[in-house]
């Protein structure tokens, strides 16, 4: 095994916690679960409702991806945590699918939790995995 690379991006979102946005070990990525927050600016309040914080952690997780010349077309396998799963299962997924070639879709789990960080409604995490 090779020594792990901890990438802290520029550009990204700034973390929540102490934890690196991603980690790279033998051509595998491990990128941190990102939240729906501006990259610009971590004062901006959280965007309205499903749709746009969907929208906004699947950009994040792009950007993540892009500054380690990767992209969601490298995604093995992701987890998508949800606050109001009932509610909000829908439309996460339609916006999700939107972000994929319906015959590239990585692995998928998707748990309702009691609550996220920032009182987010929604946080996804995924692991890529370079080409050889």
């Amino acid at each position: 095994m090779s020594i792990p690379l901890f990438h802290m991006i520029d550009g990204a979102p700034t973390p929540v916690a102490p934890f690196s946005h991603a980690v790279e070990v033998d051509g595998w990525l491990f990128v941190t679960g990102q939240m729906p927050t501006d990259p610009n600016d971590d004062s901006v309040p959280l965007p309205e409702g499903i749709e746009m914080q969907t929208r906004r952690v699947m950009d994040n997780l792009s950007l993540v991806l892009n500054a380690v010349d990767l992209d969601l077309s490298h995604v093995i396998s992701m987890r998508v945590y949800l606050k109001e799963f009932k509610e909000h299962y829908e439309v996460m997924n339609r916006i999700y699918a939107s972000y994929f070639h319906t015959d590239r879709r990585p692995a998928r789990t998707c748990v309702g939790v009691t609550g996220l960080a920032l009182d987010a409604l929604v946080e996804i995490d995924c692991i890529a995995k370079r080409s050889s």
